[in-house]
């Protein structure tokens, strides 16, 4: 294959047949190590949805972003850490308010710029933003996160950026 076809190919989202190959792969052991249930019906089903989730990743354009996501691998882990210990405070935090009789709720729309500048380092800010309960990311267009919060003081928290901070240093070499 020339170059010139691979970048095109590159360009537009097209993935090597070993990177669909190592996708399958990985979501068919995945499959079966979880699942546990080893009947005829069931393992083809599992083939199919495999199958159509490798389609359907290369068609959202998985593949292209791939690169990206390989820079990410190795700080991940710590990321992963320091989400689940917000995603534990948020979580507390709205059982509180839930268990409030007063329900102090003061739903709050805030836009922020995301420090993240590859597709994939914003896409990782707004799903952790979502993941963390009590805000939902509605919105990521160009850079611009719009987030809607159940209080003022969780956008206060996320405007201060330690979120948006550590999801742009995941992409930093």
């Amino acid at each position: 294959m020339s170059l010139i076809r691979a970048r095109h190919m590159f360009q537009r989202g097209e993935a090597r047949l070993s990177s669909v190959l190592i996708l399958l792969l990985l979501l068919v052991i995945s499959w079966l190590l979880w699942s546990g249930l080893y009947k005829p019906l069931l393992m083809s089903l599992g083939a199919f949805s495999c199958v159509l989730s490798v389609y359907l990743a290369n068609r959202m354009g998985f593949f292209r972003h791939q690169q990206d996501l390989l820079k990410l691998l190795p700080r991940l882990p710590g990321y992963w850490l320091w989400l689940l210990k917000e995603i534990i405070v948020s979580s507390w935090d709205v059982a509180k308010i839930i268990l409030k009789p007063s329900m102090p709720i003061s739903p709050t729309v805030v836009v922020l710029t995301s420090e993240a500048k590859t597709d994939v380092g914003q896409v990782v800010f707004g799903n952790s933003i979502t993941l963390s309960p009590g805000t939902v990311t509605l919105d990521l267009h160009e850079g611009q996160v719009m987030i809607h919060c159940l209080n003022s003081q969780s956008a206060k928290e996320l405007q201060e950026g330690e979120a948006n901070r550590r999801a742009a240093a995941l992409e930093k070499s």
